[in-house]
């Protein structure tokens, strides 16, 4: 995905030197020489992700950054330190200032894409449980703003992979001070470690013995409870490609040996209020506005929810000339559900489908029973082939295992899909609802159990 990024930094050569190198990657870059300005754009909500230098007149970048995130505004914004500073007291400093990361000069362009990257699909998910919730609150007239004040990033429990014992004696001896720490010698355990215990951390060895540390990274993120909970990589220098590709799978931080505690500690922490963050806002979606949108039989949100937050997605995806796809989908052939086994055993297919339609969708996308046995997904920052590939996957989870109702026999169940992207500059919701309606339809009348696209 793209992203907007602020560059701060009161020299002019060193802004279009960042410039540069950004805009080659696509992303858009807002320009600011002083943390006043920076601050304001900010405030504005001009920008996705801030690369903030330390050294600058009047406020330095320790000061601005400690405002952005003291300011429920602004708190959200990932910040990233760009500075010559390179003693650790330094980055601490930074990370203690709220900083997400701390990147020295001359800045490695592997490192800077890799962290950018990573903290703006971070970003996306933020901004739309964000959104989520400001759309709840409208709907439940209740009051978000200040609900996360008060998070405290200590006592995490946090999972140590390590089959070095020495190794992780010396991180248990340093996280320990502050967390609960288990640690984890059999790596191939993780998994089912994972699922015992509710971990809020882990930290990965790249120096792992007979396993790949990415493998386990990858099982982390494919598991269904674990998908969300931060990783931290510890890391030699020789490791540094395969940390990249971490981050582009999904690992949130890594830390390169000799590991200075301090740092070490501040990074946890980092993650931590994240985490926690994320989780009440969370927890928020479900408390505010359950019962005003959310759909009681198969605990989406229902219609009116969708319709609403449609048209704050599509005016953002406009503003940020980015895509936004729109998935309809409709079971097959359910009339017969109900009248050969009775509206008992439907209901049990509409909430299982609506499992699985959950199951296989990404933590951004929003699902929502639209009526009856009609549902719609909403898909930021998703091109057709995207939308495509999450709508095989759907597709396949429902029609590859019966439906189990503990009524009937299993029941072979399918369905049709309709694909819309925003092509038009002044699309609307009901434009784009009615064209994935329309292949919707062709899907049903092609043969059912497929998916149809419908352009502009």
């Amino acid at each position: 995905m793209t992203a907007r990024v602020l560059v701060v930094d009161d020299v002019p050569t060193n802004v279009k030197l960042l410039a540069a190198r950004l805009t080659a990657e696509y992303f858009d870059v807002v320009e600011a020489s002083n943390g006043a300005d920076a601050i304001e754009i900010c405030r504005r909500g001009d920008c996705d992700l801030v690369l903030l230098d330390v050294m600058m007149p009047d406020m330095d970048g320790f000061e601005t950054c400690q405002r952005l995130k003291s300011d429920p505004r602004t708190q959200h914004l990932p910040v990233v330190m760009v500075t010559a500073l390179d003693q650790p007291s330094d980055k601490v400093r930074g990370l203690e200032a709220g900083a997400d990361d701390f990147l020295t000069k001359p800045v490695d362009d592997i490192q800077l894409m890799a962290r950018v990257k990573s903290l703006a699909r971070l970003k996306g998910l933020t901004d739309e449980l964000r959104a989520r919730a400001v759309t709840g609150q409208a709907l439940a007239i209740e009051d978000i703003v200040d609900m996360t004040s008060g998070i405290e990033p200590t006592n995490g429990n946090i999972l140590l992979i390590d089959s070095d014992a020495h190794n992780a004696k010396r991180l248990m001896e340093s996280l320990s001070q502050d967390h609960n720490v288990t640690h984890l010698s059999e790596p191939e355990d993780a998994a089912f470690q994972l699922a015992d215990q509710d971990f809020e951390l882990v930290v990965v060895s790249m120096a792992l013995e007979g396993i790949d540390p990415l493998r386990v990274c990858s099982q982390i993120r494919t598991l269904e409870n674990t998908r969300g909970i931060p990783i931290i990589l510890v890391a030699d220098v020789p490791d540094k490609p395969k940390v990249v590709r971490g981050l582009e799978l999904g690992v949130n931080d890594f830390i390169l040996r000799p590991i200075e505690r301090n740092e070490l500690a501040a990074r946890v922490r980092t993650q931590l209020r994240r985490y926690r963050y994320s989780n009440e806002l969370r927890k928020n979606l479900s408390s505010t506005v359950a019962m005003a949108v959310i759909d009681g039989l198969t605990g989406l949100y229902n219609r009116r929810y969708f319709d609403r937050h449609m048209c704050v997605q599509l005016d953002k995806a406009k503003e940020g000339d980015r895509n936004l796809g729109l998935m309809m989908l409709d079971i097959d052939f359910f009339k017969s559900v109900n009248d050969t086994h009775g509206h008992a055993a439907g209901d049990e297919v509409l909430k299982e489908f609506a499992a699985r339609l959950q199951r296989n969708i990404r933590g951004v996308d929003l699902a929502c029973r639209y009526g009856g046995e009609e549902f719609v997904v909403m898909m930021p920052d998703t091109d057709l082939v995207h939308a495509k590939n999450i709508a095989e996957r759907i597709r396949h989870a429902v029609a590859s295992e019966p439906f189990d109702t503990g009524i009937t026999m299993p029941l072979n169940i399918t369905v049709s899909v309709g694909i819309s992207i925003n092509e038009l500059q002044d699309d609307t919701p009901e434009q784009m609802l009615k064209r994935a309606d329309i292949a919707l339809y062709r899907a049903k009348r092609e043969g059912r159990n497929r998916i149809v696209y419908d352009a502009a």
